[in-house]
Parts: structure tokens; sequence; C-alpha cells
């Protein structure tokens, strides 16, 4: 993992959000051109920023940096949803799931 691995991440998160550079540096409350210098590989967030950007996408940072997740949106999503889940809906969820993981 490296700082390429963060620039990549902060971009797909934007653009999975229909967020262009500019709208979502002003969404941080930062400069214009906040997340273009990022992006570019000129500079990386501060942590205070980068939970920022955590908070913002509503992941958690461990998600954030999960290599294999490739939809962290989406799964802290479900992950909210399962944990309001009865035993027996869960299974079903995990079904589900296994069913649509068959190849």
């Amino acid at each position: 993992m490296d700082a390429e691995f963060v620039r990549d991440r902060i971009t797909a998160l934007r653009i999975s959000q229909g967020l262009s550079e500019y709208a979502l540096s002003r969404q941080l409350g930062q400069n214009k051109s906040y997340i273009n210098i990022i992006s570019s590989g000129k500079a990386l967030p501060s942590m205070d920023v980068f939970f920022e950007i955590c908070e913002f996408f509503e992941i958690t940072p461990k998600m954030f940096f999960d290599e294999e997740q490739s939809n962290p949106i989406e799964m802290q999503k479900l992950i909210e949803l399962a944990s309001n889940l009865t035993p027996s809906q869960l299974e079903l969820l995990i079904s589900i799931a296994m069913e649509m993981n068959k190849k």
C-alpha cells in the first residue's frame, strides 16, 4: 500500500458518487483545487482531512484501506443494514449472497 493507493481510492470514491474534484474539495471545506492536488500526486491529505473524507463517504478508515474491497461505500451500507436484521433475516441474506457468489 502506498500513496498511489490513497490517491486512487479517493478518486474511485469520488467518481462512484458522481462528484468532480472541485465539488469534493468544496464539500470537504477545502480550496477548489485541493482534491486535484491529491489526485495529481503533489500531496496527500492530512490526517484530519483523511478522516473527513472517510466521514463524508460514510466509510471507516479500515474500509478505506481494505485493498480487497472495491466498493467500500456499498459494503458499509450493507453492514449497517444487516446489523438491524433478525437472526433468521441474516440467514436469508447469507443464503442469497452465497447463491449470488456461485460461479
